[in-house]
Formats: C-alpha cells, sequence, structure tokens
C-alpha cells in the first residue's frame, strides 16, 4: 500500500517498511526497514523514522531484495526493433522485477566494434526503464573466423562476451578468443551447439521426435562443445560460462570441470526446467527452443545440478518473435520464446514450492551471481550495501496469479506460459533509486 505519497513529484527519498530483506551476498535475512536517499540506500535497520521522506511504503508480508538480474536476453536493437527494442524489452524487465539486462550481441548489425557497444549504452540510457549493459561478440560478425576487437569493446562497456546463437567452430579461433577474453577479466558466454549435428533439427533426438517425423537434435550436439571447451581453457584460465543448459549429460562433465578448478559456471532457463519435448505435441512452435526442450530426466538433472550447485546462475534467454514469425510450419519457425515477465514466478514454482532450494538462494541465483558473471558486482550490483545503489525489488512470495496477454508488456508473446498459475510475483521494482514499475495495488 502506499502509505504518503507527494502528488506531481518523483520521490527521490523512498522509505520501505517492515520487509523481509534478503541479500544474499552479505547473509542478510531479517525483518527491518530500508530507506532510499538520492537515488542510494541511505541505512537499513528496524523502525527508521518516517520523517522526511516522499513516499512510505508499507511491505509487511513481501520480501524486499537487491533488484533481479537477468545476464541473457535479446533486446533485438538493431536490425529486428519489430520483433522488441530496448524501450519495450526493458519494460518487460522491470515488469518481472529485473534492475538489470546484458543484451546478446546477435542484432543486425552485430555488437562486435566498439562504436555498437556505445550504440547500446547511449541507448540504454535514452529509452530504458532499467539498467542494460551490452554483451560483445566474440569474432566479427558472429562468424567465427575473425577475432573481435575484444578488449577495446571491454573499454567501451561490454561485460561479456559471447557469439550467442553461434559457436565458434573452429578450435583455434576459440583458444585465441579465450585468451583475449582472459585478458580483459570478463567471461566467455558459450552458445553450446556443434552446428555439423543438428542440421534440419527442430527440436530433441527422442521418442517423440521419431514418433512426429521430425529431425531431432541430439544431445551430444552440445556436450562435445563443452568438453571441448573446458580442455581449451582449462591452461588459459578464462572465465568459461555455459549458456541454458538442456542436457542432463551436461551435468557430470560440467561438475567434474568445477571440481578440477576449472573456472566454469552454468545457468538454466525456466523452460528447460518446466517443459519436456513432449510441449511440442501441443504447443508446436511456442515450444520450440533452442537448445531444445529434452525428456524429464534432463529436466530432472538440471534441476537437481540447482540443488547441488553446479548450476548457479538463472537467466530468461528472452527470444521475442513477431506472431506472423511464430506462426510458420513448424520447420520454419524461429527458435525461441520471451521469458521477462514471468521469470521469477516460474523459477519460484519450479525449484522452491518443490523445495529444491529455499528461497534466498533463489534470490542469490538471480541477483549476486549473475552480478559476478558480469563483474557487475564491482559496480555495486546485486547487492545491498550502505552507500550502494538503491536497485530493489519487492516481491510478494505468496500472490498467486495466472499468466494473461495482458501481462506481456514487450512488443512479443510468444510463451508457451499462457494460462500457467504461479504462487509468487515481483510487485515493485526500483532502478537507481526510482520507481519503475508497481502493482502493490494488488498486494492486500
Amino acid at each position: 500500500m502506499l502509505d504518503n505519497q507527494i502528488d506531481n513529484k518523483e520521490p527521490t527519498h523512498i522509505l520501505i517498511r517492515s520487509a523481509r530483506i534478503i541479500d544474499p551476498a552479505s547473509g542478510m535475512d531479517q525483518i527491518s526497514d530500508l530507506a532510499v536517499v538520492d537515488e542510494k540506500v541511505g541505512a537499513i535497520e528496524p523502525d527508521l523514522d518516517p520523517t522526511g521522506f516522499d513516499l512510505v511504503l508499507d511491505a509487511h508480508g513481501l520480501v524486499l531484495t537487491p533488484g533481479l538480474i537477468d545476464p541473457h536476453v535479446h533486446l533485438r536493437e538493431p536490425g529486428q526493433t519489430h520483433k522488441e527494442d530496448i524501450e519495450s524489452g526493458t519494460r518487460a524487465a522491470v515488469s518481472g522485477g529485473f534492475t538489470t539486462v546484458c543484451c546478446m550481441p546477435n542484432t543486425n548489425p552485430a555488437l562486435d566494434r566498439v562504436d555498437m557497444i556505445r550504440f547500446i549504452n547511449d541507448r540504454g540510457d535514452e529509452t530504458g526503464h532499467c539498467r542494460v549493459f551490452p554483451i560483445g561478440c566474440g569474432t566479427i560478425g558472429r562468424q567465427g573466423t575473425t577475432i573481435a576487437p575484444i578488449a577495446e569493446m571491454q573499454r567501451a562497456g561490454a561485460v561479456g562476451f559471447s557469439d550467442d546463437g553461434d559457436v565458434i567452430e573452429d578450435p583455434v579461433m576459440m583458444r585465441e578468443v579465450f585468451q583475449a577474453v582472459h585478458s580483459t577479466g570478463t567471461a566467455f558466454m558459450q552458445h553450446c551447439q556443434d552446428p555439423k549435428m543438428t542440421v534440419g533439427a527442430v527440436m530433441n533426438e527422442g521418442e517423440v521426435s521419431q514418433r512426429l517425423g521430425l529431425t531431432g537434435w541430439p544431445r551430444i550436439a552440445e556436450e562435445s562443445i563443452i568438453k571441448r571447451d573446458i580442455e581449451l581453457t582449462r591452461p588459459i584460465g578464462c572465465r568459461y560460462h555455459i549458456q541454458h543448459v538442456s542436457s542432463g549429460g551436461s551435468i557430470p562433465i560440467i561438475a567434474r570441470a568445477q571440481g578440477e578448478g576449472v573456472p566454469v559456471t552454468a545457468e538454466a532457463s525456466p523452460h528447460h526446467l518446466l517443459l519436456t519435448d513432449r510441449a511440442i505435441e501441443t504447443l508446436g512452435s511456442m515450444a520450440k527452443m533452442n537448445p531444445p526442450l529434452r525428456e524429464q530426466a534432463d529436466c530432472d538433472a538440471l534441476t537437481q545440478a540447482v540443488a547441488d550447485g553446479i548450476i548457479t546462475i538463472l537467466a530468461t534467454d528472452h527470444a521475442p518473435h513477431s506472431a506472423v514469425e511464430k506462426a510458420n510450419p513448424l520447420d520454419q519457425a524461429p527458435f525461441g520464446i520471451i521469458g521477462l515477465e514471468s521469470a521469477f514466478g516460474l523459477y519460484h514454482k519450479a525449484l522452491v514450492e518443490t523445495g529444491v532450494i529455499d528461497l534466498p538462494k533463489l534470490i542469490e541465483l538471480m541477483t549476486i551471481n549473475p552480478a559476478r558473471l558480469c563483474n557487475l558486482d564491482q559496480r555495486g550490483l546485486g547487492k545491498l550495501t550502505i552507500g550502494g545503489p538503491a536497485d530493489i525489488t519487492l516481491i510478494d512470495p505468496e500472490h498467486p496469479w495466472t499468466l494473461s496477454h495482458s501481462d506481456l508488456v514487450g512488443k512479443s508473446t510468444n510463451t508457451p506460459f499462457i494460462d500457467w498459475t504461479m504462487n509468487a510475483r515481483p510487485m515493485m521494482t526500483i532502478v537507481d533509486g526510482q520507481i519503475r514499475h508497481s502493482r502493490l495495488a494488488e498486494h492486500a
């Protein structure tokens, strides 16, 4: 509830009262007040004096966390702005509780030059509802043949590197990219897919693809790239991040490398935890993903990997496409779905409500861990510190709601989760001390 609000004035001094404050970076988990003062966290302690605040919020029953961070989104700008752009994509992000997103470089033109990195920075500043950080290409045009100016792009603002959507096939080039990325102190984020093994594939290779007569996508296409890259980066020490793990067979490979001290991290997306390849039969192209939905055993292995601390980051792979494109026949429709508006509720459903992890662990996987992946913790993001950025998400952990088309505020609506009921939802998103989205009126 809004207890007190000054009309016609953007509040710069906000007091949030009686929230359960969870900050995994510091280990904080307590009922307390938090003051936002001039875009910074001013104080965290019980029973703060409300005098002088522009806005006082009663957050009893709500959870206050560092702003959620998604390190893997597609904002489609430049080049495909009929699907999404930085303004619409960040509007979807704050609706889902995200205060920071990192955008992938598979745009047109690709983010493979200093001027393109600066373009994203400028557009984020001009039109973004939340913070936007660019991920630069590893190779020019994501073609895998000529290394991109990695050091220069990092100095211009790239917070990581990837040829996302395409793997770097040539191991010699991959090794050169690892060396260059390592010198910047950033991570390389790999789309693990051997393209020679997935020609014409539209879904997981298995019983369902055989029954439907569709070309299957074998798990080894993912696992073989992970194995190769681990051996390539082992002597270099480049931080290596595996995007959207889909195969249960990838988990022991990752776990073994982590146990041997190789700097390997991995992420999971909501759809790979909650859906199987059987969804293709009823949802068609809305269940066409890259990498594909696998089988229940794979979902179970990924879920267990989250519980075991092998997968330590959750990322949506938010991939907007127009309704016309997704309406094409399955073999012609594009891969991917949107995810920003529904991510928190789906992760809560898959991981917390099932007892796999608790709520503080879920917050860790969506705040400080992705911040560290992209070195954003060095900017004060992903955590709550006095004097640090006031990027805050307020969550109702007991808020049943059903995803409808009216909840989708970006340009695209390609999701298989319409009509799914979830039981937790972000209720307010504060970015740099400014309220960017609120549905607190729904919180009784």
